[in-house]
């Protein structure tokens, strides 16, 4: 059976500093979600473990303390609402979250592409080659932590935030055998990996380069989910959910392809 477009797994609500946005609320979301026939969404606001140290203001802003006071979440007869969050790893392979506050939540993702926070997650100065080589460190990172990633999905692979318009000549430069040692690993350990990029592609190289780590992630075995890390209310309605059906689709997607959570 196809993949059934029935979830979205990567949600920010005004808590996210980037979001801010006081009808990004979860009663709002929780609409957002009936309206795109959605059976299961998470909200995963930005969350750093007070007892992690770091000394980026951006994250010592979003203590999990703070993220539960938006609790409890609304729910309905249609829709599942989950609470998760979106930790980070900063440039020390330190992943900002601990067991403890895991077990507390439904879900949780991780970003190992936020190349853009200099000083935070990279440097700064780093070129095409060393964002490649971090892609794949990163990932190792996560997949060799202790953190339960059966619960667990790594958020946006392939997204701008690698290196702007550069992004695909990073992903362009992971060598296939790490693409596939990778998933392998992930698989194994039930790592959740997040579907979220433009199905619209300016050319067949920009679409093959896209799609390869996704396509060699599906050979390797691994789970799925949809994430659309929305920060607003819908500018465009129903444009969320039409994009998903299309990377659905580029994919050829089942049902056997998604994360247990969801089924």
């Amino acid at each position: 059976m196809r993949f059934k477009c029935d979830h979205d797994l990567h949600i920010h609500s005004y808590m996210s500093r980037c979001s801010g946005n006081p009808d990004q609320n979860p009663n709002s979301i929780l609409e957002y979600g009936e309206r795109n026939g959605f059976k299961t969404l998470c909200l995963t606001d930005h969350v750093w473990d007070e007892t992690i140290p770091t000394d980026f203001e951006w994250y010592i802003s979003h203590p999990y303390e703070r993220e539960k006071t938006i609790l409890p979440l609304p729910q309905s007869d249609k829709v599942r609402f989950l609470f998760g969050c979106e930790t980070d790893m900063d440039k020390n392979f330190t992943i900002g979250i601990s067991k403890k506050i895991v077990d507390e939540m439904d879900f949780f993702i991780i970003p190992t592409t936020h190349m853009h926070l200099n000083g935070f997650s990279v440097e700064g100065t780093e070129d095409g080659d060393m964002r490649a080589e971090l892609w794949v460190r990163r990932f190792d990172a996560v997949l060799d932590s202790e953190l339960p990633l059966e619960k667990a999905g790594i958020a946006h692979l392939t997204c701008g935030l690698i290196w702007g318009d550069r992004t695909l000549e990073v992903i362009d430069k992971i060598p296939e055998d790490e693409f596939h040692r990778l998933f392998e690993k992930a698989a194994k350990r039930g790592l959740g990996i997040e579907l979220n990029f433009s199905a619209v592609f300016a050319d067949s190289r920009t679409a093959d380069i896209m799609l390869r780590p996704y396509r060699v992630a599906r050979e390797e075995k691994c789970k799925f989910y949809l994430g659309s890390d929305r920060h607003s209310p819908e500018r465009y309605p129903g444009q969320v959910r039409s994009n998903f059906e299309s990377i659905i689709d580029l994919l050829d997607l089942t049902e056997d392809d998604k994360i247990p959570l969801l089924l």
